[in-house]
This record gives C-alpha cells, sequence and structure tokens, in this order.
C-alpha cells in the first residue's frame, strides 16, 4: 500500500529521512479495526518525528500522521482519535503515562489503510467531509481543549492567541469566535494577520505588540519566543494555556516573580479526549464551521505538503487525500 513515513532523521533537514512509497498493508489485531483512508492532515508533530523528536530511532521506519478520516470494515464513515491509551488504562487517555499518538508506537494514519483501535473511532457526522473530518482529531481538538477545558473562559472573555496560521491557531480562532469570545491574535506575517480578521479574530496585532487591554487568557502554542509577552499581557488572576513550544521551550526569563505575584495560572494542555472529540464533532456541525484548509493533494504529493509546512507557508490545514 501507498505510505508516507520516516525511514531516517535530521534535526537540520528533516525532509531528508521523508519517503512516499510502498509499505505492507497492516496485520488483522483484535480490538482494532481496519480503516480505509480517505483524508488525513499534517501536523507540526509529524516535523518532529523527522527531526528525531518523540520518535526513537530504533522505531523506524514509521508510518507518520496523526489524524485522520475513512471508511472501517463495516463501510462506517468514521473519524481517528489520535490519543491511543495503553491496555487496561481506565478514564481520561490524555492522563495516561504511557499513552501514545499515531505515529509515534504504532504506524501513523499517512497510508491507504489504518490500523485503529476500535474504540478509537468516532462516528462521521453525514454531510460533513472527510477533509473537515481529518482537521479534527489533532489540531482542532488541542484548541477545543485549550479554550474550553482548560481556560475557563466564557463569552465575552478576551483571549489572546500567540501566532497566527498553524492549524491550532486556525482552530483557536473560529472556535473562539463561534463561542462569543473575544480573540485577539499576534502574528510577525501582515498577510496572516489579514487572515485572522477574516477567521473571525476582533483584532489582530504585531507579535510582541503592546496590547491595548489586558487579556483573560493567552493561548500559548509558540513557546520561548513569546513567552515573556504572554505573561505580561495577562489581567492579575488569568491563565496562560499551553500546549506547544515551536519556538524552543527554554525561555530567557521564566517570569516566576511576575507569575506568583500577579496569580497567574499556567496550564499544560495536551490534544483532548474522545468525548471531546465528539462534543467538538457536533459543535463543528452546529455551527457550520469550516476548518480553514491551506492545500488539498494526494497522498503520493506528501512531500510538497511538508516543505510547504516546513517553510511557515501554510495557514490552515495541509491535507492529504487517499
Amino acid at each position: 500500500m501507498l505510505a508516507v513515513y520516516a525511514q531516517s532523521q535530521s534535526r537540520t533537514d528533516p525532509l531528508s529521512g521523508l519517503v512516499v512509497g510502498e509499505r505492507p498493508e497492516p496485520e488483522p489485531r483484535e480490538g482494532w479495526s481496519l480503516v480505509t483512508l480517505k483524508a488525513a492532515t499534517l501536523n507540526h508533530h509529524d516535523l518532529w518525528s523527522l527531526m528525531g523528536v518523540g520518535l526513537p530511532a530504533d522505531r523506524l521506519p514509521m508510518v507518520l500522521g496523526c489524524d485522520g478520516a475513512g471508511v472501517d470494515e463495516q463501510g462506517r464513515e468514521v473519524i481517528l482519535h489520535s490519543v491511543i491509551a495503553s491496555p487496561g488504562w481506565q478514564g481520561d487517555e490524555t492522563l495516561d503515562p504511557k499513552r501514545s499518538l499515531f505515529s509515534e508506537v504504532y504506524d501513523g494514519t499517512f497510508a491507504e489503510k489504518v490500523l485503529v483501535p476500535s474504540a478509537n473511532l468516532v462516528p462521521k457526522p453525514a454531510g460533513m467531509s472527510f477533509e473537515t473530518a481529518a482537521a479534527l482529531p489533532t489540531a482542532w481538538l488541542t484548541a477545543y481543549r485549550m479554550l474550553f477545558v482548560a481556560a475557563d473562559v466564557t463569552p465575552g472573555s478576551l483571549v489572546l492567541v500567540q501566532g497566527a496560521g498553524g492549524g491550532v491557531a486556525t482552530a483557536l480562532i473560529q472556535l473562539g469566535a463561534a463561542a462569543g469570545l473575544r480573540i485577539w491574535v499576534t502574528s510577525r506575517d501582515e498577510g496572516k494577520r489579514a487572515q485572522a480578521l477574516k477567521l473571525g479574530a476582533e483584532a489582530v496585532f504585531e507579535s510582541g505588540a503592546r496590547l491595548p487591554e489586558k487579556c483573560d487568557a493567552v493561548m500559548e502554542t509558540v513557546g520561548a519566543a513569546t513567552w515573556s509577552h504572554s505573561v505580561n499581557v495577562l489581567r492579575p488572576g488569568g491563565a496562560i494555556v499551553i500546549s506547544g513550544a515551536t519556538s524552543g521551550d527554554a525561555p530567557q526569563k521564566a517570569e516566576l516573580t511576575k507569575i506568583f505575584f500577579r496569580q497567574l495560572r499556567v496550564i499544560g494542555s495536551t490534544m483532548g479526549n474522545l468525548h471531546e472529540l465528539q462534543r467538538l464533532t457536533q459543535l463543528v456541525v452546529s455551527r457550520g464551521i469550516e476548518p480553514v484548509i491551506d492545500t488539498v493533494m494526494p497522498l503520493s504529493g506528501a512531500r510538497e505538503g511538508f516543505a510547504r509546512l516546513h517553510s511557515g507557508q501554510a495557514f490552515g490545514k495541509v491535507v492529504f487525500t487517499a
């Protein structure tokens, strides 16, 4: 079967280890289902895997891809929940210390056939495109939990999204606007700031800009480059919700004095659980939300999609179809 996989890893040239080629079809496994892929979306996680982050070299070759949508063996249209709990785990799978995502322990979703724990299949609503469905399980689920579970914000709250353009950022803008939040966005790129306004952001600013009002919460995925700014723009008692650190995880200043003196909350957030994915799916349907799609291309052209994400050109999700 055709698949997109990591053959080797490089910190400086991650695409050098990317292969688009043939892999064996998955072997049947009790409690798992074979899904014929229809669409999958690209995430920064896939680039990190090619850099050797979170994926040990002794697991290569590894089919990449964290999320997708397709048709199971019974002909049902399904969304693939990305978080795989360890055997016997009970409760929220994101709290399982032995949890994994697709493409970490088990082959990922960038393949014509994907083996998925049967419990991880979520029915795709009738009328929802496979491209939209494939965008939900990773970036959009991450954004959903950041806003509605971790941040403790309500309609009318002022929320700053650090960085615009990525899958999580665009999801935060669209979901926040749909829920009645005041969404402000920062970006170094003027074009991406303009696009954020079109998605529903109330206001946009250059990265690091002084803001006219203190925020109730900051959605942080950039990390070191924006950390001090995130702390400084919060009102007393406000919250930073962090789900990533694309610019690195070691800021020049930890800002500990400001955090404790102003009683700020720093909340880590990782992905979301199966029930949250189900609720997200229904929210997208009920509000008629269409995730921003940057590019749609066949699985065979995946290298071009990876290059687009790696260069920072993408705004929204890069989708592969099979």
